[in-house]
């Protein structure tokens, strides 16, 4: 077998322990309230001074009455997005019939959306409740939406401990952020 080489460069950020894709991250001038300074959602959701630079750094595909919905910074695929309440809230219980049904419509619109911009045959979708469940951000809960293909798996996960994303993350939030 030939040596082949994988060109992510963007990668090294994840690698290196940075959190930020932009070398001078946007300040909010506004947070929610209740929101964490901490949490990168509630940075994503607050208010900023130019909204567009801080969406588009931010990696926010959309903000709804009660949701963000943002591109997944260090995706396990091609178009892994999270779905969120904006507001900082870590448990089912504490979520507002608003929040949960604009989060599952949400999650059904981008379903939608991916099947016809990247053909996507199928998803997995799901939340991690509590660190021990997994959850990256337990005080702020969200949920995945991980797009799949047929064969979309190969070898590079089981014997290289890679995963290969066909895609950068700036073309992908300005397909998804374009008006269709």
């Amino acid at each position: 077998m030939d040596e082949q080489r994988l060109w992510a460069p963007w990668r090294m950020n994840y690698i290196a322990g940075a959190r930020g894709v932009e070398p001078t991250p946007l300040e909010p001038i506004a947070w929610l309230p209740g929101a964490e300074p901490t949490c990168f959602i509630c940075k994503a959701a607050a208010a900023y001074a130019d909204e567009r630079a801080a969406r588009q750094q931010n990696l926010v595909l959309e903000v709804s009455n009660h949701t963000i919905t943002l591109l997944n910074l260090y995706p396990y695929n091609n178009g892994h997005l999270l779905v969120s309440p904006r507001r900082h809230v870590g448990d089912f219980g504490e979520l507002t019939d608003a929040e949960h049904l604009e989060a599952i419509q949400s999650l059904v619109r981008y379903t939608q959306r991916y099947r016809e911009l990247i053909n996507a045959e199928g998803f997995n979708i799901g939340l991690n409740l509590g660190r021990s469940a997994g959850a990256g951000v337990p005080g702020h809960l969200h949920w995945h939406l991980v797009p799949r293909w047929n064969g979309d798996n190969n070898f590079m996960p089981v014997t290289g401990d890679s995963r290969v994303i066909s895609q950068s993350l700036r073309e992908l939030w300005e397909a998804l952020t374009k008006s269709h």
